[in-house]
């Protein structure tokens, strides 16, 4: 049961930490889209999707400082592979979905990082905390469609994701990392 707790949080964290950049709008497919989260339980990595997600991006790779990216995850919709682990990361516990539906990422700079790197800092709110990360964003482009690629490493205590007996990091490690693969086409 804890190792199921631990992936819906980490889920929910890397949809959360979705960043990905753009100048206009572009139109995201969540088919081809992932963002998952990462952690530990006992020193066993588990992994959870976010299964519902949406972001607006704008994006353009030779003026970056104007782009922007918003991503909201449904933190209920974190699959962890078992229902009832889900249902028990849903929970007041780890996500509570019921009071804190959704988790958000929105960017405030995005900065140059060298070829076609990008850092793109922002503001991560998952249970209604709110902390300022720096997300490494990779950017490839293959004809109107831009590809964003990164992994944001994260706490989960700095957001109370995992509270009461679920606090203890020695079964379930604080850092929890988010990978995103983000699918965007110019219109």
């Amino acid at each position: 049961m804890k190792v199921s707790f631990y992936r819906y949080m980490l889920a929910a964290f890397a949809a959360a930490s979705l960043s990905a950049a753009g100048a206009a709008l572009a139109q995201v497919d969540v088919a081809k889209s992932s963002v998952t989260a990462t952690s530990k339980q006992m020193n066993v990595p588990v992994e959870g999707r976010f299964g519902k997600f949406t972001a607006q991006l704008s994006f353009d790779p030779a003026r970056p400082e104007t782009g922007s990216a918003q991503i909201n995850i449904d933190v209920a919709s974190y699959d962890l592979g078992d229902e009832s682990y889900n249902e028990q990361v849903r929970g007041k516990e780890w996500f509570d979905a019921k009071t804190y539906p959704g988790a958000t990422f929105v960017s405030s700079a995005i900065a140059p990082a060298g070829g076609n790197k990008f850092n793109v800092t922002g503001k991560l709110t998952i249970k209604g905390k709110s902390q300022t990360v720096v997300v490494p964003v990779t950017v490839s482009q293959q004809g109107a469609t831009q590809t964003f690629d990164g992994v944001l490493p994260i706490k989960r205590s700095q957001f109370d994701i995992g509270t009461g007996e679920w606090k203890d990091t020695s079964v379930v490690a604080d850092e929890v990392v988010i990978r995103f693969h983000i699918v965007a086409a110019h219109t």
